[in-house]
């Protein structure tokens, strides 16, 4: 019988345990990022990889617990969809690091501002998971913030592509610029992702208040 009253109990630590963890792993993936502009090697890109696998394992726990257990503490929707988000957080940091290996980009400017931007977003992120039980209403806050951070990536995500497309003259341009459209897009998406964490956090404040 215990395992039936265990479906109807809310698990609510578990639940932000594996959160806090999967925000964690959003702030690592996107240090290491920056880390990686601003010295490209393959030891950093290789932990970014090993992140975004360790960071789905812990998804697909979340997952499984949700599964397990009937009651939740807090929408089961939005427990699923702010784990999603912050999962693709840490799928964007890889993968732009995993894109600028493959095409051999060299950082600039642009990417190093985006990128120091999202890292900001993911550490509000982090201590809007951490504040969520005691003090939603700081929650409310560091969301915000995150999503402040969001736009600015996207203001200098215009600025690069306005930049970019400024009459190439060679064909090597032409492919060089195409290279890095690419890789600014993967940053864009990330700051979307983040963007709609921020969304579902001020969500579950809402419910809980």
């Amino acid at each position: 019988m215990r395992w039936i009253r265990g479906l109807f109990k809310p698990r609510q630590d578990r639940f932000l345990e594996l959160l806090t963890q999967q925000a964690e792993y959003a702030v690592e993936a996107n240090d290491l990022l920056l880390k990686y502009l601003k010295k490209p090697q393959e030891k950093q890109a290789g932990r970014v990889r090993q992140i975004e696998k360790d960071a789905d394992e812990v998804r697909r726990i979340l997952v499984d617990e949700l599964n397990r257990t009937f009651v939740t503490p807090m929408d089961r929707e939005d427990i699923h969809a702010l784990s999603r988000n912050l999962d693709d957080v840490v799928d964007y940091a890889y993968s732009t690091t995993e894109e600028m290996e493959i095409l051999g980009i060299v950082p600039n400017d642009y990417l190093m501002r985006m990128a120091t931007l999202l890292r900001d977003a993911a550490v509000e992120l982090h201590l809007g998971v951490l504040r969520l039980d005691d003090h939603p209403g700081v929650t409310s806050e560091h969301a915000q913030r995150a999503k402040a951070l969001e736009n600015r990536v996207e203001r200098v995500y215009r600025e690069a592509l306005a930049d970019l497309f400024t009459a190439p003259e060679e064909i090597e341009q032409i492919v060089e610029i195409l290279k890095l459209r690419e890789v600014y897009r993967h940053l864009s998406n990330a700051a979307d992702r983040g963007d709609e964490a921020a969304n579902h956090m001020s969500d579950i404040v809402v419910k809980m208040t």
